[in-house]
């Protein structure tokens, strides 16, 4: 079995790439684990992806478009779905885009879930306008959608409040804006009531969005080890 590790963001990207490795040398899919962020290894090992074969793998621009999307929804067998689909259509592409073929209702409803939920995050982030020390507003927003959609949905309050700074927290992680669009890894949730004052949103936004304030140890000890990055302000 051969076991492909996807990270927590830019999923995507890295399902594409090892999926046109994996298709060119000609690998079944009951042959591939597609393994997400969290899931435990295996303990008998895996294989190594091997290098790509002299197949040629192609995908249409509407193929890639809908697996992107797809690519969002929480099913875990998603990335399964998609790479039989990509195997499918190197040699018969009369399947893509039939609305009766099995294998695409099932994508297509998958990817009507996640423009769904989309467009409720889009709707529905309510901020709370925090304390900052730097000289633009700032704001804070808790969600928690159906899917892990952040990274698809945080480009749009990216580009409606770009001159705010802002973070919307999720289970799936943390998107940061402050001129440029930064992904974290998922921090610990602040206990807020529905009517919560902005005092407890600002010390969490302090916490994520200042890293000079924070204590390091306290952080470390509710954080994952692989964090790795952290969202800076602006000189």
């Amino acid at each position: 079995m051969i076991r492909v590790d996807l990270p927590r963001f830019d999923r995507f990207d890295a399902w594409r790439d090892a999926a046109r490795r994996l298709a060119g040398a000609g690998i079944a899919g009951e042959h591939i684990q597609w393994a997400q962020e969290g899931m435990q290894a295996d303990l008998f090992g895996a294989e190594p992806i091997p290098p790509s074969g002299s197949i040629e793998v192609l995908a249409s621009h509407d193929f890639l478009s809908l697996a992107k999307t797809v690519g969002f929804h929480s099913d875990s067998e998603r990335w399964a779905l998609l790479y039989q689909a990509l195997v499918r259509f190197q040699h018969n592409r009369d399947f893509w885009g039939n609305p009766a073929d099995p294998l695409m209702i099932r994508l297509n409803a998958l990817a009507k879930s996640v423009r769904r939920d989309l467009h409720k995050m889009h709707a529905f982030v309510r901020f709370h306008e925090v304390d900052n020390a730097g000289p633009r507003r700032a704001f804070a927003a808790w969600f928690e959608p159906e899917h892990p959609i952040l990274q698809a949905g945080a480009p749009f309050f990216a580009r409606r409040f770009a001159d705010m700074d802002w973070m919307i927290a999720t289970p799936e992680g943390v998107a940061c804006f402050d001129g440029a669009l930064r992904f974290l890894e998922p921090q610990v949730r602040p206990d807020l009531p529905h009517d919560a004052s902005h005092e407890l949103w600002q010390t969490y936004f302090i916490n994520i969005f200042n890293p000079a304030r924070v204590k390091i140890k306290a952080m470390k000890s509710e954080m994952p080890s692989n964090t790795g990055k952290t969202c800076r302000k602006r000189s």
